[in-house]
Parts: structure tokens; C-alpha cells; sequence
């Protein structure tokens, strides 16, 4: 059996976090969300039509993340 790629998951800076590989993603009480893509984009800005996904909704309310800290 082929070895599955790891899990990423990316905090896109003033936007969404990007999940990509074999995850299952539950909400708060345990139930499976489906899911029918192996990159998902997960809401942020907390102001997403469609959550836990993202709708794109953070570029239009000018949602901002923290800057990164330096590497080092």
C-alpha cells in the first residue's frame, strides 16, 4: 500500500486556513463533516456564509491576521 502524503495545514495571511491530505474533519460533538476535496479552505474570519468553509467573505470585510513573527 502507497504511502499517503502528511497532513498540511496553512494559515494563509488575511485569509483562510488550508488543510490538504487524508483528514476527517468533525465538529464540536464528533459528527463527520463531509467533505468531497482533499484541499479544503476552513473560515477564519468567522464571517463565512457557508462555515466551517470559506466563502471568500475575508477579502471583503478586510479581515487582517497578525504579521508572522521572524524566523529564527
Amino acid at each position: 500500500m502507497p504511502e499517503l502524503p502528511p497532513v498540511t495545514v496553512t494559515a494563509c495571511p488575511n485569509g483562510p486556513i488550508l488543510v490538504r491530505g487524508d483528514f476527517e474533519l468533525r465538529t464540536p460533538d464528533g459528527r463527520v463533516v463531509a467533505q468531497h476535496r482533499r484541499t479544503v479552505a476552513l473560515c477564519r474570519c468567522g464571517k463565512s456564509t457557508i462555515k466551517p468553509w470559506c466563502d471568500g467573505t475575508h477579502k471583503i470585510i478586510g479581515f487582517v491576521t497578525e504579521p508572522e513573527p521572524p524566523a529564527g
